[in-house]
């Protein structure tokens, strides 16, 4: 078996580049522009965002369930990127680079699993998280802090 990782479709966070600052504060997001590299992470680019580059830091639904485990969290996305397609069994260099927090999810979004694992570790972790009896996916998140980083099927 492998896995496979999903950026977030970067379709639903174009128009949030358009709004002024004030309609931003009102969503509760913020527009920055970065200073430093690596650090913050895009989570449609699965990339660091370069110094320089605009981005929104937004409230983001990753868990829109009943279950208990329903949640979001402040998440960066640049402007202007296409979503990015790893290939089946492929790390991305923004994940590999950190500590990674690892939460198995069974099809009734109940966690049936969870660590945390440097990036380096990852393809083992995935692998053996994804055969887990049960085991629908895996959400992983930038343990430091504990923001969604993406997610992750069977391939």
């Amino acid at each position: 078996m492998t896995f496979q990782i999903h950026a977030l479709p970067a379709e639903p966070f174009e128009p949030l580049f358009r709004l002024s600052d004030g309609e931003l504060a009102a969503r509760k997001a913020r527009r920055m522009i970065v200073s430093e590299h690596p650090g913050t992470p895009c989570r449609v680019s699965l990339a660091d965002a370069e110094i320089g580059d605009t981005v929104i830091l937004l409230n983001h639904q990753y868990l829109p369930t009943q279950s208990p485990y329903a949640a979001s969290h402040a998440i960066y996305v640049r402007e202007g990127v296409p979503s990015a397609e790893p290939a089946p069994g492929e790390v991305p260099a923004v994940l590999r680079t950190r500590l990674i927090s690892v939460r198995a999810f069974d099809v009734t979004d109940m966690m049936i699993h969870a660590d945390a694992v440097p990036g380096t570790a990852l393809e083992e972790m995935l692998e053996e998280g994804l055969s887990l009896r049960g085991a629908a996916y895996i959400h992983l998140h930038y343990a430091k802090a504990g923001c969604y980083a993406a997610k992750v099927t069977k391939a």
